[in-house]
């Protein structure tokens, strides 16, 4: 290892250079015995060790080594005594690049809650927990890439000033430039939104999906990753106001190809983080056996972390359709002994989380694809089947986590697109450019949209949304 040049934590820990000069630079752990000193440089969950010579240290030096402080150490690897490790670091010299205030540094080398770690996210970044979490993140998001760059699609940038709103819901972040103070009116009354920056009503994307749909009528097969709004006012530890979305758009595919290429993404993905994240998923695994012991027998989880990832992996996706679905819940337990929160007595209900769960984990125990929902649950882009009551969807269930991926082959005949929008008024004329795609040429196609901040909840095993994404944004949260 070349002499003076920072070498990371990782690498350390995985070599057998004995005796070679190596400088390591982190972040104090936690300093015991007044000669043990763990540091993190963030490449690692694990600490790597460094003994200090305390009888020749200067005493001022070592009262500075607090957790929280920068710290720059030189130094013989050599291999350790202790248990736990391999190597460590003898110390030779030694220099603070940062103090950190013992006192008032919030992060002590003990368990902190979850909620407390919530109210200071920006330094949460500092514990195993979130090092784990963060590292996970990143295998998943280039995954993602990975995947369906081998495959031949187009990573397509969609606006995240948009104009529409894709899924009907209107809960949206409006977009202006309009003094809130003087707002210019319209003869009526209306704001008037020729006056503010874009000349008309803007806000922030709730999909990428209808823009997808554009490039995918003429490059083949794209996908879009980023991140997309919702101003619903959901406090719940499944809902964010802002979350990344990946959402895939096929020309000539039907739902069954759409099935496939979301259970191929979802089994690839999960399999890059296993093979990839080995510490981190381990370290995760460990974290929620701990926090489940803390639970009541009947709500804890009958599978680990790894266990539940490989279920994911070494099943093939159950596939039935949403009336058949609705039978099994009919007749299940639950339902007869009114267990469920939401009871289920008819055709055509929305189904919940907890039902969702039941089809998962209790009755086939496997991922399951619901496909052929009613038309007045789902929206207007989707294909109505030849029954006239349904829509070629499909929804794609996970365990202890619900509906992960939700898509559909998307309705690709002119006149019923048209007349399902008159049904759900949805103004035709504001979406001209989406129906020219099916007046110019129009093919069948599908698409589907994957909560990224779902499928890391799912992957690392955490309970609450908030944990998986950096910077969370819900109702009255936005911090940074």
């Amino acid at each position: 290892m070349e002499t003076g040049k920072r070498t990371k934590v990782k690498e350390l820990l995985n070599s057998t250079a004995y005796g070679s000069e190596v400088t390591v630079k982190g972040w104090v752990r936690t300093f015991r015995n007044n000669q043990f000193i763990a540091v993190n440089d963030g490449s690692t969950i694990n600490n790597i060790q460094a003994v200090v010579d305390f009888a020749n240290t200067d005493e001022a030096l070592l009262k500075r080594l607090t957790t929280g402080a920068a710290i720059s150490i030189t130094g013989e690897l050599i291999e350790s005594l202790g248990k736990g490790q391999k190597v460590e670091v003898k110390v030779k010299q030694l220099e603070i690049l940062g103090d950190s205030d013992a006192e008032k540094f919030p992060l002590q080398p003990k368990k902190h809650s979850l909620e407390f770690l919530r109210e200071i996210a920006h330094l949460r970044f500092r514990t195993n927990t979130f090092n784990a979490v963060f590292k996970v993140r990143h295998a998943l998001a280039f995954a993602v890439h990975q995947f369906f760059n081998e495959r031949g699609f187009v990573y397509l940038h969609t606006p995240i000033i948009t104009a529409s709103d894709a899924e009907g819901a209107g809960e949206m972040f409006r977009v202006t430039t309009l003094d809130f103070n003087n707002t210019p009116r319209t003869e009526g009354g209306d704001v008037d939104y020729k006056q503010d920056f874009f000349g008309r009503s803007t806000n922030l994307t709730v999909s990428g999906q209808l823009e997808g749909e554009l490039a995918a009528m003429a490059l083949g097969e794209i996908y879009t990753f980023g991140p997309t709004f919702r101003a619903e006012n959901s406090n719940t530890t499944r809902h964010l106001a802002e979350f990344w979305m990946i959402e895939p758009e096929v020309a000539f595919a039907d739902l069954g190809d759409n099935m496939q290429l979301a259970e191929d993404l979802l089994k690839y993905v999960i399999a890059h983080a296993i093979k990839n994240c080995a510490d981190e998923l381990e370290f995760l695994k460990n974290r929620l056996l701990e926090e489940e012991k803390l639970k009541p027998q009947d709500e804890r989880s009958e599978l680990d972390l790894m266990a539940k990832l490989n279920f994911c992996l070494d099943n093939n996706f159950e596939r039935l359709t949403y009336t058949e679905a609705i039978e099994i819940l009919r007749n299940s337990n639950p339902n007869k002994k009114k267990k469920f929160k939401y009871l289920i007595d008819s055709w055509g209900a929305d189904l919940q989380s907890e039902h969702e769960r039941y089809l998962v984990e209790k009755h086939f125990k496997k991922p399951v694809i619901l496909t052929d929902y009613p038309k007045d649950i789902k929206s207007f882009y989707m294909r109505m089947n030849d029954d006239g009551k349904t829509v070629a969807a499909m929804d794609i269930l996970f365990p202890g986590i619900g509906e992960i991926v939700g898509g559909s082959q998307r309705e690709e005949r002119l006149n019923l697109l048209e007349k399902r929008m008159g049904e759900m008024h949805i103004p035709a004329e504001e979406l001209y450019w989406y129906l020219d795609t099916r007046r110019f040429g129009t093919a069948p196609h599908a698409g589907f949209g994957l909560g990224f901040e779902r499928l890391v909840l799912f992957v690392t095993g955490m309970t609450n949304i908030r944990d998986v994404i950096p910077f969370p944004r819900a109702p009255k949260t936005a911090e940074f």
